[in-house]
């Protein structure tokens, strides 16, 4: 049988943040330490984020069957040597992965560029082995690029960085205080 199906983004990404609200919501009113303020704040907008990054490199989800469907070996869709096709297109890879490195520490103020850097190639890796799941699944034609964890997990330590840098000024340092303080006293 021959079918192209598409399940939107917001079929799967809404009812995950309307979740998130309900829990920060129910959160927020039992006093929960870390879901008011600031930290909510950064729980709301780390949210926003990984669905954003989720609706860039998982989202729409294309289900193709019969002729539809992609007829390459699954490993074709494989670039496992590290930066043999490298180029400009590793930018937004960077960019996409600041926020993640520039979150973390705020999240959680005791993390360090190691365990930053490590988070953001786990959650690169995680990307990229959803992304091969579903060509093998579904034959959605998504490949799957050593580049990208590479560039994914240099965008985690340049949001570190940048973090890190502007904590050096007083005036970014106390706004990103305000941000994370009750999360610190209880972290």
């Amino acid at each position: 049988m021959d079918f192209q199906t598409k399940i939107p983004t917001a079929v799967i990404l809404g009812p995950a943040l309307v979740a998130f609200c309900l829990v920060a919501l129910v959160r927020h009113r039992r006093d929960a330490s870390g879901w008011s303020g600031g930290p909510l704040v950064v729980r709301a907008v780390t949210a926003l984020y990984a669905a954003a990054v989720a609706s860039l490199t998982i989202f729409p989800l294309w289900i193709y069957g019969g002729m539809y469907r992609n007829q390459a070996e699954w490993y074709t869709q494989i670039q496992p040597i590290p930066l043999l096709m490298a180029d400009i297109t590793m930018v937004p890879n960077v960019l996409m992965f600041l926020p993640l490195g520039f979150l973390l520490p705020l999240l959680r103020p005791h993390v360090t560029l190691r365990r930053t850097v490590l988070v953001s190639a786990m959650a690169s890796l995680s990307i990229e082995a959803l992304q091969m799941l579903q060509y093998i699944a579904f034959a959605n034609g998504r490949a799957v690029d050593i580049n990208d964890l590479i560039a994914n997990s240099l965008g985690g330590l340049l949001g570190y960085a940048i973090l890190r840098a502007a904590q050096r000024t007083t005036a970014t340092r106390t706004a990103l205080e305000r941000l994370t303080l009750s999360a610190r006293t209880t972290a």
